[in-house]
């Protein structure tokens, strides 16, 4: 399962780099459209060029065909991989501190990152310190971990499979949501911050199914038959 997901991952990882290039790509004209007409370029992830978005949705779907195809429950192995996946993400963000990328804002504050100018974008030359914004996440990253293995031990009875799978496709895209405000190099389509509203959708969307599948639960707490209910028992 773990060589599929590594596959499955990598190429989402890579397919949604290609099809959401930030302003400083297209600006050194590498957009869809190059990468499309330049397979050799599309595929060599190791110029760099992955997205964690994307990795997660070829990584799920891979796994999602492997359990089906040895049939096994991916609802059950979704719950166990999720906090690992989490971790794995904060550990990575620190690959992003040792290559000077996905800073944030430039900042002042004690603990703003210095950026070499070969790295900064050319608006921002003029500031040297910036937003640790791979330390945000890596710490949201971290929260959102602790929390999953918290609800998978204090509501083992509640739970359903899948559900700590659904609360990870919902901590995490909110804390990217809020976080792709300090981003200075996003991707934009009409405007809009296509990772921003692909997190909020991914944890909205999570959200409904968890209420959806938790309502029959909270159905099954009403008596069917009230007055076969004998009220002049005492309560116990």
């Amino acid at each position: 399962m773990v060589t599929w997901a590594l596959i499955g991952g990598i190429i989402g990882a890579r397919v949604w780099h290609l099809l959401t290039p930030t302003p400083s790509m297209i600006e050194q004209g590498l957009t869809t459209y190059y990468y499309l007409t330049h397979p050799l370029a599309a595929i060599a992830v190791w110029e760099g060029g992955l997205a964690i978005f994307g990795a997660v949705v070829g990584g799920a779907l891979a796994i999602y065909i492997y359990t089906r195809s040895t049939r096994q429950s991916f609802l059950v192995w979704a719950d166990m991989i999720a906090p690992g996946l989490i971790l794995a993400q904060a550990i990575g963000r620190w690959g992003n501190y040792i290559n000077q990328e996905v800073y944030g804002t430039p900042s002042t504050l004690p603990w703003a990152i210095f950026i070499d100018e070969f790295h900064r974008l050319p608006e921002f030359m003029q500031f040297t310190t910036y937003h640790p914004l791979f330390l945000y996440e890596f710490l949201w990253n971290i929260l959102i971990m602790a929390l999953l293995l918290w609800l998978d031990k204090k509501l083992a009875g509640w739970l359903k499979n899948g559900d700590i799978f659904l609360f990870y496709m919902i901590g995490y895209p909110v804390g990217r949501f809020f976080l792709e405000y300090l981003r200075i190099d996003i991707p934009l389509i009409s405007g809009i911050n296509i990772n921003q509203a692909v997190m909020a959708g991914v944890a909205l969307l999570a959200g409904i199914v968890i209420i959806i599948r938790h309502r029959e639960n909270s159905t099954d707490l009403v008596t069917e038959n009230p007055e076969d209910t004998n009220l002049d028992e005492p309560i116990k």
